[in-house]
């Protein structure tokens, strides 16, 4: 097992003298003490033949120390190479030795699948996933600060490896033989949640910008280096100071050229939750008051559509209809259980494994799956079950469509249409249930089932609030109707518009004696487009499978404005040790920036209090700075992402009670946390902000007055 850490290489024995041996230090100061008495019988002889001149004899050099090297340290450009910080568990390793470089996600049963029997690493190997082949340049015995080079190294030892950087990205494992599981990757306590783009102030030092992000994605663990879809290049810490430590080392160590950051990126998540019980003044809400709350938004949702494409039901339920009429849906959204989002978004890993099951099924391949996967897959399966208890839930893991959103995320599509099955998620495990005897209109949908999983993947990236990806929400498709007949006499009729060109074209053709190339052209793609299926459901609207996928983004959007919304904000899990005489400021400063006190313990033996208390990641900027200027040092706070968590406040609450009103006034113009962090995200995006220039009149002032 090994991790790359990146040294200066004067540290390393190729790159300064070595000390002097006991013999070697004797030789040379007799060496010295001959070199001297040459010199003095030298200028005797010269002051006897010069003896009208005056000479000054140069003075005899004393021998240097005993214990230090009269060689001067060759100077060399600052300079820093990776070297790999490993253990030997078995065996020895040897310089010059040629080994496997297994990577964390190397699977040992497919590599001896792909290899042949036998093989080795001096060998040439193909190519397998997650597996490479290197030679053992140097080995280095870590002494403090300095490496000293080695020719073996045997098991029970910890060493140093060099010339490893173009086979590992961050950890590895070697072995002589393909067979050996890899070691799972190092856990690391902070999680990257801070990110910032970064780019060059130079454009023409891109390239050395990229190699520098590159190196520091090798040298830091917890840093890391994404490319976006925008083609912006950002960096993902894990907080305030580990941001600041990677942008110095981006500019004095690795890229050495001068970069601008963005402001940092907090990320956010949109979720829905159950209708309130209470009022912003834990008032009761009667019936009449929570209907008005849970549809606030749905005039507004349903502004600027047809009220024949789209109808909003009292309940939640949204009901679309695709341009071209042809098909229906109609989509529920559902929020689902803290503890099951919680799970969904622990087993990011195992999901995407099932996925990848799932397709290599679709496709017919044969893919060799370990025992232990199958029953992860089938304990995620039983736990899901428990935690999606009751009579609304019932049967829902079984009909699970999709998760999202990138196929492995924390929401849920439900198949809850009646009379279609189509194959379980859970086909590898061999209980799905199979389809039983399909209909035309069954076959219908199946043909387009991907188009609402495509749907329903885009919907949950990016959500209405402010175009964030989406938590804990379960879409629920309870109708879907494709009109198979409608289909069929779209199909005849484009078939026969083609045909009937063809026939016109093919007219033009016998009676003109010379064919131009446009018109064989034209035959050409005519026919080629009666072959094709696709063109059966194209219109001007474009092809059925377009349409169901913008109509079921739309109907999750909609589905999901129906139901009350809510931003959930990453949060930090804050430590903070203080003294008595601080508590009170240290609480006032957690208070100030919307974090909450769990528990305050005292060590003991110590006047020393250690504080547990949670801040949100968007409030965390300055806070340790802050703490300190307000206790002058005394307390020194630790900050480590630790979850998601739902703001309480609605992002579009008005007053609707009386109380509501005497409370807040008519204008409700005190600070709405979740308002402000949705519309910072907009600003941001560049997305459209509803805010007022001048909002209340009467309260503005004229500061100089008109003499």
């Amino acid at each position: 097992l090994l991790k790359l850490s990146l040294l200066d290489h004067m540290s390393s024995s190729q790159w300064y003298q070595e000390p002097l041996t006991q013999e070697e230090i004797a030789q040379r100061r007799e060496l010295a003490r001959q070199r001297h008495a040459d010199r003095l019988t030298a200028d005797q002889k010269a002051a006897e033949s010069h003896e009208d001149l005056t000479h000054s004899g140069s003075a005899p050099q004393e021998a240097q120390p005993a214990g230090h090297s009269t060689g001067k340290r060759p100077m060399s450009s600052s300079h820093e190479t990776f070297i790999a910080f490993a253990r030997v568990y078995s065996g020895v390793v040897k310089k010059g030795q040629r080994l496997f470089v297994l990577g964390p996600k190397y699977d040992p049963a497919q590599g001896l699948s792909m290899m042949p029997e036998g093989s080795s690493a001096s060998q040439c190997v193909p190519e397998v996933p997650h597996l490479s082949c290197c030679s053992l340049e140097s080995l280095y015995l870590l002494m403090g600060r300095e490496l000293e080079e080695l020719e073996e190294v045997p098991a029970g030892n910890v060493l140093g490896i060099g010339g490893l950087e173009e086979y590992i990205l961050k950890s590895a494992t070697l072995s002589t033989s393909p067979a050996c599981p890899p070691f799972t990757p190092l856990n690391f306590e902070a999680t990257p949640i801070v990110r910032v783009a970064i780019e060059p102030k130079h454009p023409s030092d891109m390239p050395k910008l990229v190699h520098g992000m590159r190196l520091l994605n090798q040298a830091d663990p917890c840093a890391e280096v994404l490319i976006q879809e925008t083609g912006e290049h950002v960096l993902v810490t894990a907080g305030e100071v580990h941001l600041q430590r990677c942008l110095d080392d981006l500019r004095e160590r690795f890229a050495k050229i001068e970069i601008s950051a963005s402001k940092p990126i907090i990320p956010f998540r949109e979720t829905v939750v159950r209708p309130p019980k209470v009022d912003m003044v834990n008032e009761d809400l009667g019936k009449q008051q929570k209907v008005a709350i849970i549809h606030q938004v749905k005039e507004e949702a349903s502004q600027g559509r047809t009220s024949d494409s789209l109808h909003v039901d009292p309940s939640g339920l949204v009901t679309l209809i695709i341009p071209n009429r042809l098909a229906t849906m109609s989509v529920r959204a559902i929020p689902l259980p803290k503890e099951a989002t919680d799970l969904l978004e622990s087993s990011t890993e195992l999901i995407r494994t099932l996925e990848q099951l799932n397709m290599s099924l679709r496709e017919g391949k044969s893919l060799d799956v370990s025992l232990r996967t199958l029953e992860a897959i089938a304990g995620l399966k039983t736990q899901l079950e428990c935690l999606l208890p009751g009579r609304k839930w019932r049967n829902a893991v079984e009909h699970i469509w999709s998760f999202g959103p990138r196929r492995y995320g924390p929401n849920i599509l439900l198949n809850s249409i009646e009379g279609y099955q189509r194959p379980s998620l859970w086909q590898c495990l061999a209980i799905g249930h199979k389809a039983g005897e399909s209909g035309a209109q069954t076959t219908a949908i199946r043909d387009f089932d991907n188009s609402i999983v495509s749907g329903f993947q885009l919907a949950t990236l990016s959500g209405p609030m402010c175009e964030e990806p989406l938590m804990g929400v379960c879409f629920s498709v309870e109708r879907w109707d494709i009109q198979s007949s409608g289909l069929s006499q779209h199909q005849d009729s484009l078939e026969e518009d083609s045909i009937s060109k063809e026939a016109s074209v093919d007219s033009n053709m016998e009676r003109s004696t010379k064919t131009s190339p446009q018109m064989e052209g034209m035959a050409a793609g005519l026919s080629q487009a009666r072959r094709r299926p696709e063109v059966a459901s194209t219109d001007c609207y474009g092809p059925v499978s377009g349409q169901l996928i913008a109509a079921m983004k739309e109907a999750c959007r909609h589905a999901f404005l129906a139901q009350p919304q809510r931003l959930m904000a990453a949060m930090y899990t804050c430590e903070i040790m203080a003294t008595a005489e601080v508590l009170g400021r240290v609480y006032g400063v957690i208070g100030k920036r919307e974090g909450r006190v769990l528990h305050e313990e005292m060590k003991e033996g110590t006047e020393m209090f250690i504080i547990k208390a949670i801040l949100p990641v968007a409030e965390s900027f300055g806070f340790a700075d802050e703490i300190r200027k307000r206790t002058s040092g005394l307390a020194s706070p630790q900050l480590v992402f630790s979850h998601w968590e739902v703001i309480s406040s609605d992002p579009y609450w008005v007053p609707t009670s009386e109380e509501e009103y005497l409370h807040f006034g008519e204008k409700a113009d005190s600070a709405n946390q979740a308002l402000k962090y949705m519309n910072a995200v907009r600003r941001r995006k560049g997305l459209y902000v509803e805010e007022k220039i001048v909002e209340h009149a009467e309260k503005q002032r004229t500061l100089s007055k008109n003499k």
